[in-house]
């Protein structure tokens, strides 16, 4: 299949041949959501935790005899009963983590490129970027391309174009290792730079 590519000014500047498996393939949503709610989930901290008698630091002397006291039995000042002791079923840090392999993430991920297409969100440059650490300059780049909020997907990290964006609440800036199917789905506008395209492919073709 062909799709459009465009400048960094927004001119048109041909065609580029794309890979039908990857670009235009069918959304499979059960997938797509199963992939994204596992990548949210790896994202959670999960260190809710308290501790028991046994972690809790002293306690080790007996508080008092074991007889004639006129007093109840103890053993330890962390008994669970007493203040500043241990905790009885103490909450543990917990791993949200849901496993997903390669194949359904690599379908995910084509699915969602693919959809992108179909909904047309999805914006090929021929190359983009920034002379400098510009944050005004990117602005204007993508005031340009009427994508003021959008994921730019590049082939390889580029520091000024990194640097240009990390202020931008509505701009992130990732290669192709590191897209990640939350973000394909959460922006408006996918910029893809035509190296990025190719790189792809490799990966998911």
């Amino acid at each position: 299949m062909e799709l459009k590519i465009s400048t960094q000014s927004g001119q048109a500047a041909g065609v580029m041949n794309v890979s039908d498996p990857v670009f235009g393939g069918a959304f499979n949503e059960p997938l797509v959501h199963q992939v994204v709610t596992a990548y949210l989930a790896g994202g959670r901290a999960g260190t809710s935790a308290q501790k028991t008698r046994t972690q809790v630091r002293g306690g080790g002397a007996k508080p008092w005899k074991q007889k004639g006291t006129g007093r109840a039995r103890a053993g330890s000042t962390r008994s669970p009963l007493w203040r500043g002791g241990g905790r009885i079923f103490a909450a543990v840090p917990r791993d949200h983590s849901q496993k997903v392999n390669k194949k359904m993430h690599g379908g995910a991920m084509r699915a969602i490129l693919a959809e992108l297409v179909r909904q047309d969100r999805l914006m090929i440059i021929d190359d983009f970027g920034v002379s400098g650490a510009k944050t005004k300059d990117l602005v204007a780049k993508l005031r340009n391309l009427g994508a003021e909020k959008c994921l730019i997907v590049t082939e390889a990290f580029d520091q000024n174009l990194f640097l240009s964006g990390r202020n931008l609440a509505n701009v992130f800036v990732t290669e192709v290792e590191h897209a990640d199917p939350v973000s394909l789905v959460s922006f408006e506008k996918v910029l893809v730079t035509v190296g990025a395209v190719k790189k792809f492919e490799e990966l998911l073709g």
